[in-house]
């Protein structure tokens, strides 16, 4: 049995491998600490890791020792201050943190602190998330190939060789090695066969020529009927045949009614699920959608920091993004998702045809469609509204509310956790 120990060293000389395994042995920790940090900082500070603490007390390994042996007899003292059962309080001071006040007594172990890196961060912090309903038409992070015919190949499997190929390269090879040949023993037949018609007593030539066709005849023979030159396969060759794509719409409310509070948590919806598109999927596509009484399609920049306002017509995005769906998104090729943040509020009147569209023009052709009410009150009518769509198609529509931006990854997992396939 051979041992093979991987000693790689990661960018500060240190062991990979043993980074690893201690990330994973330390795993609730660090993805508890993770949670944290993205409820208390900004979506877009993604430049450096995050820092860990864990306790002492968790880190500490068990100890195989020796007793001291034989028969011990030992007396355990009371004390006036504690009973059975009492709980005893915790030290003040010594915890290692530094944020308690002098004390005189006490004492404590430091935590353990170490940094994780940026690519780490993001490992944690995306585990376990995917996009729903992938295995309808299943997303690869390559493309996929066809076996097709392409030509004859002097290599290959004995299942594929082509017999017709091979026996007229035989042929032309028997031809070519063995035609000077095959031509001297033609005319020395006929020589033969006029010398006992005309000279029958001539025996010196009759026997010269007939030892000349005997050569001839094995020199000919040692032609084989077919050589390894002579055979030929059928090649196959893999073409790339292009794998399922996905696209995620994102439509996002700009009207006056939301608040620049209330925007910014929608960036930071946005901006965290940008994150985890380009991160997790490499064959994706994003499609960004801003709408007031209008809507139109903006690029990533726009998207973001354009400060352009107006009243309230959700349909328009809705609108919009089924046009776009139909020239560019055929259903039997992308995979198609949708998320859109608004604050609720609504032309009233508009509301049903919202619903309306959802459920006879998008929901028939998406995988998956989330909406993010932002709002701290009473859900408005666009909710209600939506909820019916939600009823018929369970599946595939989910809408979840955010009141301020602690609720934002809490949220963004619930709505793209890994689910079991049944």
């Amino acid at each position: 049995m051979s041992y093979v120990i991987d000693r790689r060293l990661n960018g500060k000389n240190k062991s990979t491998v043993n980074r690893q395994r201690f990330l994973r042995r330390y795993r609730d920790h660090i993805k508890k600490a993770v949670e944290e940090a993205v409820s208390r900082r900004s979506i877009t500070d993604m430049e450096h890791g995050e820092q860990i603490s864990i306790p002492g007390r968790d880190i500490d390994e068990p100890v195989l020792h020796h007793g001291r042996g034989g028969k011990q007899t030992t007396v355990h003292p009371g004390n006036k201050q504690f009973s059975g059962g009492d709980h005893i309080p915790r030290p003040q001071g010594g915890g290692g943190r530094g944020a308690g006040k002098a004390s005189n007594s006490g004492e404590g172990i430091d935590e353990f602190v170490f940094q994780i890196t940026q690519e780490e961060f993001l490992d944690f912090m995306f585990e376990d998330l995917e996009l729903p309903n992938l295995v309808k038409r299943h997303l690869t992070g390559s493309d996929t190939f066809k076996t097709v015919r392409a030509g004859i190949s002097n290599e290959g499997n004995p299942s594929r060789i082509n017999i017709v190929r091979t026996l007229r390269s035989a042929h032309a090879r028997r031809i070519a090695l063995s035609g000077s040949s095959r031509g001297k023993l033609k005319l020395a037949l006929a020589e033969l066969e006029r010398l006992k018609l005309e000279e029958p007593d001539n025996f010196s030539d009759i026997q010269a020529l007939e030892e000349e066709i005997s050569k001839l005849r094995v020199r000919i023979n040692r032609v084989p009927f077919l050589d390894t030159f002579d055979l030929k396969y059928n090649l196959l060759t893999k073409q790339p045949n292009p794998s399922s794509k996905a696209v995620m719409f994102c439509l996002m409310d700009v009207s006056g009614s939301m608040t620049q509070a209330t925007k910014d948590i929608a960036k930071r919806f946005f901006i965290l699920l940008y994150l985890f598109l380009k991160r997790n999927y490499d064959k994706i596509e994003v499609v960004f959608i801003r709408h007031h009484t209008s809507a139109k399609e903006v690029d990533e920049e726009e998207f973001f920091y354009s400060r352009e306002t107006g009243g309230t017509i959700v349909s328009s995005a809705l609108k919009m993004m089924q046009e776009i769906m139909a020239a560019r998104y055929p259903i039997n090729e992308w995979n198609i998702y949708a998320a859109q943040a608004s604050d609720g509020d609504n032309w009233n009147d508009d509301s049903p045809i919202c619903r309306d569209i959802l459920i006879n023009q998008i929901m028939p052709f998406v995988q998956y469609f989330t909406y993010v009410e932002i709002t701290p009150r009473e859900h408005q009518a666009l909710w209600f509204e939506y909820e019916q769509v939600g009823e018929n198609y369970a599946d595939t529509f989910a809408q979840q509310q955010l009141v301020s931006s602690a609720d934002i990854y809490p949220v963004f997992r619930e709505l793209f956790q890994r689910r079991l396939v049944t």
